[in-house]
């Protein structure tokens, strides 16, 4: 079980869940800053004015902006990501905690907007380049390498509103410039980079119902996102050779609910459509043999030239990662006990306990996963997402106690360790909200998943104070032993 000896643990975090400072320094808007928070049970809304001029909300998931409507931020609505836990201002005090945890990378990523505030800029923002080269800086001066997620739900605001959400080929473009800038203006200082965080989501999340035309956008959107990945990568690669480009799946393993056949084939099919489309492509270079049926099944027609076949070929990534918090059964069989996690949801599975938020607690699924997809693409692996949300009571004297989190993050480990025994090329792993954030599916900060807490409450009051939790001095202790003292 022993992980490699350069094994690169820490954590992860995104800009639109954690920096804040929406409007400052010239940084343009993205859809997160016209999003309001929510619950389990209630879903985050986007705000907007619609063409007759009247104030509108409406759920985020699958949310098209209205012919001639705006979006808009309401001075009395709450919207978390507009300050975050303001990492913004404490960088310096996050990095100082985690190099004392003994970090060896962090993953962030760029916010797209602090660099080209509307995507359509000659010359990018030079407040946002300073920012995150001070972060970069400081990451290096303690010993930490950065991971960065070039794109992780961060689209320019002005380019959803003037092209639609990458329904346009323009995009592509737009991104090879932005993420070009950032290899040239970051050369040496960061050298792991990820292009699109869970990329399959696009897909991931329709519902097997849904209208053969949202379908059509779907793989529409997704084949735009392949060929710009791919022209990064071989862009990253040009301008400095030192450079590993990974891409980013949502990882969730699939059971059949039953053994019916039907239920087989079924789960079969989910991992086709929801994992391994996008795996085949980015780590393959070229559209998988199933591609076909799975088009055909939604008469979808994608615009797809020579050119884009030929930029997949020559842009395939160096590694393969992704997030992993739970698993999923799935069935052709009427069943009304559904469960949910990281935005999907699937049918209860009986041999599993589940979280507050309805998440699998399913360690066997990372083993399993690493070890399918290893043999699959024969890639160096890191998983760059995974812990525990849960709801943290703040004691008098200022502790912490999770000792939720770390059974949940020592089960997980634990279940890496097999994979590497097992002969998987694991080089990574970096715990989710490593320190609290906002979470993305609900909006809250009540579902914390960081080792370390920040005073700061879901109507958005508190000092953003940090404190260390308990699981903050047992991963220390992890870190220090390179994964063998899990206790």
């Amino acid at each position: 079980m022993k992980f490699c000896e350069n094994f690169f643990w820490g954590g992860a975090t995104a800009a639109v869940q954690c920096e804040g400072a929406w409007d400052a320094d010239g940084r343009g808007m993205t859809r997160m800053d016209v999003t309001t928070g929510g619950t389990v049970h209630s879903p985050r809304m986007v705000t907007y004015v619609d063409r007759d001029g009247n104030r509108q909300k409406a759920p985020i998931r699958g949310f098209r902006l209205p012919e001639g409507a705006h979006y808009a931020v309401f001075e009395d609505e709450f919207y978390p990501s507009h300050e975050g836990i303001d990492f913004y201002h404490h960088y310096k005090e996050d990095i100082a905690l985690l190099k004392e945890m003994g970090f060896k990378m962090f993953r962030l990523s760029v916010s797209w907007s602090r660099i080209y505030p509307t995507g359509e800029e000659d010359k990018p923002n030079q407040a946002g380049l300073d920012f995150y080269r001070n972060v970069f800086l400081e990451l290096k001066k303690n010993g930490i390498e950065p991971l960065v997620s070039i794109w992780h739900f961060d689209t320019p605001l002005a380019l959803e509103e003037k092209y639609g959400d990458w329904t346009d080929r323009r995009y592509i473009d737009l991104y090879v410039k932005y993420a070009r800038t950032l290899f040239m203006e970051y050369k040496g200082l960061v050298k792991y980079w990820l292009t699109f965080n869970e990329i399959n989501n696009t897909i991931n999340l329709l519902p097997e119902d849904a209208p053969d035309e949202v379908y059509q956008e779907a793989y529409q959107h997704l084949h735009y996102k392949f060929v710009a990945s791919a022209k990064a990568v071989k862009a990253g690669h040009e301008i400095d050779p030192e450079n590993k480009i990974g891409c980013m799946i949502c990882g969730i393993t699939y059971y059949p609910g039953t053994c019916d056949p039907k239920d087989i084939l079924f789960h079969h099919s989910k991992w086709e459509k929801g994992i391994f489309y996008c795996g085949d492509v980015q780590c393959k270079g070229k559209y998988p043999t199933y591609t076909k049926r799975l088009w055909d099944e939604h008469h979808v027609n994608p615009d797809i030239t020579k050119e884009d076949m030929e930029a997949l070929q020559k842009g395939t990534v160096d590694m393969y990662t992704f997030s992993y918090y739970m698993s999923q059964a799935v069935t052709t069989h009427q069943n009304d006990d559904i469960v949910s996690g990281n935005m999907s949801s699937g049918v209860r599975n009986q041999y599993l306990t589940y979280s507050d938020w309805g998440w699998a607690l399913d360690p066997d699924g990372l083993q399993y996963y690493l070890e399918l997809m290893y043999d699959r693409y024969e890639l160096p692996m890191m998983v760059v997402e995974n812990g525990l949300g849960a709801v943290d009571a703040l004691e008098e004297d200022g502790s912490i106690h999770d000792s939720y989190r770390i059974d949940y993050c020592r089960e997980h480990i634990k279940a890496m360790g097999k994979a590497v025994q097992n002969g998987v090329n694991l080089i990574g792993y970096t715990a989710w909200g490593c320190i609290d954030l906002v979470s993305a599916s609900t909006g809250e900060m009540k579902k914390r998943y960081g080792f370390i807490y920040v005073d700061k409450q879901d109507d958005g009051t508190g000092t953003l104070e940090r404190m260390r939790k308990d699981s903050f001095y047992w991963y220390k202790k992890v870190i220090e032993s390179n994964g063998e003292d899990l206790e």
